[in-house]
């Protein structure tokens, strides 16, 4: 058993991050595999496919398996995670990986089994699933097995989880189908609406990440930006600013603030009390979105913060239940159960 490697997996929309015990993040690549159609060969994958995004001539196609935090295309995904697991498991290793992998708190049974599954053809010895808030919760460096209440919000690619947990356990959640592609797709539909002009998915995730935001605490920013005019087809630039983009993002984010709401309303009198003097913690790339803590502390009254480090909280808390898997055996599902 010392010799078996163990794996932890943050299968996201957006990325892949993977974790090795005693190594810490390993890989993270952008979860993007190009395929030749004419042939159904994989061309590249992670970032190199990722580059190759809205550039590639008819029989190249770019597939982003994951959509909405869940396996769209499943043959696809097992093709990246065996990519990325030998890339971890060099062939000098005979002994087979103990994987876990983190799921989002809302995917039913059949999803389960599918992550299972491609874990299983990957070459897994045994297979756990942690969920997504727990994950992010242990990363963030909450105390999950306290009796107390800790509240995390993990806005990732594809979802936001939204938790009270408690003695190891999720006691409230809510998922939503909305994360950082939401926001993307949301400032393309915004510029082809207001400007007549199309842009591309990439364009959108850099002026989300350069002046994106969601709420206006001083100087809105300006981020010039080169598309498509819809009328003529021809190049065009603009400039638009941070505020435009709060109007963009507005309804997801009120999806957002709704949804947290409805569980610090569900949540038990004893737990909210904790997350009032803790405050709420939140993680997930998307939570690195300008202003968005100071809304959410403005709309629920309670402090907000940001994990240390948002990005690498799910596959850290992964690796970290990982280390300790005999500990929190009963807050994952294990491939014995699903079988």
């Amino acid at each position: 058993m010392g010799l078996s490697k163990k794996i932890g997996i943050d299968l996201g929309t957006a990325n892949v991050l993977i974790y090795e015990k005693g190594k810490g993040i390993v890989i993270q690549e952008p979860s993007v595999v190009a395929i030749d159609k004419n042939n159904d060969k994989v061309l590249a994958v992670g970032k190199e496919a990722r580059d190759m995004l809205g550039r590639t001539p008819g029989n190249i196609v770019a597939i982003r398996p994951l959509k909405d935090g869940v396996i769209a295309d499943f043959e696809v995904t097992e093709l990246m995670l065996k990519y990325f697991i030998s890339k971890v498991v060099k062939r000098k290793f005979f002994f087979r990986p103990t994987i876990m992998i983190c799921v989002p708190e809302g995917i039913t049974g059949v999803e389960k089994r599918a992550v299972m599954e491609a874990a299983k053809q990957v070459g897994s010895r045994e297979t756990y699933l942690i969920e997504e808030p727990i994950a992010a919760a242990i990363g963030a460096g909450l105390p999950v097995e306290d009796p107390s209440g800790s509240m995390i919000i993990d806005i990732g690619g594809g979802t936001t989880e939204i938790a009270v947990i408690s003695m190891g356990g999720i006691v409230v959640s809510e998922s939503l189908r909305i994360g950082g592609d939401k926001f993307d797709d949301a400032l393309v539909r915004y510029i082809r609406d207001k400007y007549n002009m199309v842009i591309g998915e990439r364009t959108a995730e850099e002026i989300k990440i350069e002046i994106g935001s969601a709420w206006i605490d001083g100087e809105s920013k300006e981020y010039e930006l080169r598309g498509r005019d819809l009328m003529k087809g021809l190049p065009k630039n603009l400039t638009i600013t941070s505020s435009e983009t709060v109007e963009a993002f507005k309804e997801s984010i009120t999806t957002i603030i709704e949804s947290v709401r409805h569980v610090l309303e569900q949540t038990p009198p004893e737990l909210s009390s904790d997350i009032m003097d803790r405050g709420i913690i939140l993680s997930g790339g998307g939570s690195l979105l300008h202003g968005l803590d100071t809304l959410l502390a403005k709309e629920t009254k309670i402090p907000v913060s940001t994990a240390g480090s948002p990005l690498y909280c799910v596959a850290e808390g992964t690796g970290m239940a990982l280390e300790e898997i005999d500990r929190l055996k009963e807050v994952l599902t294990s491939s014995d159960i699903l079988n």
